[in-house]
């Protein structure tokens, strides 16, 4: 059976070169399954619902795929340096934007919410915007020639940059709307495609009691936690990843 090429017709969203990292290389639906398969393939998706997937997805499928294959059996994803902006004066935008986010967030958390509906179960709420609003003006301010990326303003800056800035200034909106923990303000910086450095300030606790605590890390310098050095466990087996039940979209 004679099947048409999945891509045909996209066009790229951001110049070069981000574009080349953040944009999934031409690939055909045929070359996904056996010819003698009997199974019907997958829909094939028309070149308009390909160009319409999220931006978010996009990245993360660009930056997986595009790594060599390694003998580790845990290879990393992150980019050797943060490029020509040292790691500490990096990172010390992204925690400073993050602090700008929480603090509206943590205004708000006690608060009645006015929420509204992008989807049958995406929620926004005016403190999403406020928060990404003053996120901006620290990023801007510092770094006016970088790409970013925020949940509800989509992309601003440079498109030939190298930095690209993702944001989300209140990651688990829903958790935020009923109360409930927990959710974050979460900043990323990628340079040439790949995590250089990020921050996330989450909120814990609950109604009335809320605290936060600030997880950062960026390339070549670790992980910390509150100011602490923080590592992976080196427990491979009989491990508990998590228990009870956790919302969180």
């Amino acid at each position: 059976t004679h099947r048409r090429s999945a891509a045909g017709g996209v066009k790229p969203f951001l110049s070069a070169p981000m574009a080349r990292y953040l944009l999934p290389s031409t690939t055909t639906a045929a070359s996904s399954f056996p010819r003698n398969a009997r199974a019907s393939p997958a829909p094939i998706l028309a070149p308009r619902a390909l160009a319409s997937r999220s931006k978010h997805a996009r990245a993360i499928m660009a930056v997986a795929s595009d790594q060599p294959a390694a003998p580790s059996k845990y290879p990393k994803m992150a980019a050797p340096t943060t490029g020509p902006v040292p790691a500490d004066e990096l990172l010390g935008v992204i925690q400073a934007a993050a602090k700008a986010g929480a603090e509206v967030v943590m205004e708000a958390v006690n608060k009645p919410r006015n929420i509204q509906y992008k989807g049958v179960a995406d929620l926004v709420t005016d403190t999403d915007k406020l928060s990404e609003s003053v996120i901006l003006e620290v990023v801007t301010k510092n770094f006016k020639d970088h790409l970013i990326l925020g949940e509800e303003g989509g992309l601003i800056g440079d498109s030939l940059s190298e930095y690209l800035w993702c944001i989300d200034p209140l990651d688990g909106t829903t958790n935020f709307a009923h109360g409930y923990p927990s959710f974050s303000v979460s900043i990323g910086v990628l340079f040439r495609g790949k995590p250089a450095a990020a921050t996330v300030v989450e909120f814990c606790g609950g109604p009335m009691c809320w605290n936060t605590r600030t997880i950062s890390a960026s390339s070549g310098k670790g992980a910390y936690c509150n100011g602490q050095k923080i590592h992976v466990s080196p427990t491979e087996k009989g491990g508990t990843i998590s228990s009870g039940y956790w919302v969180w979209i």
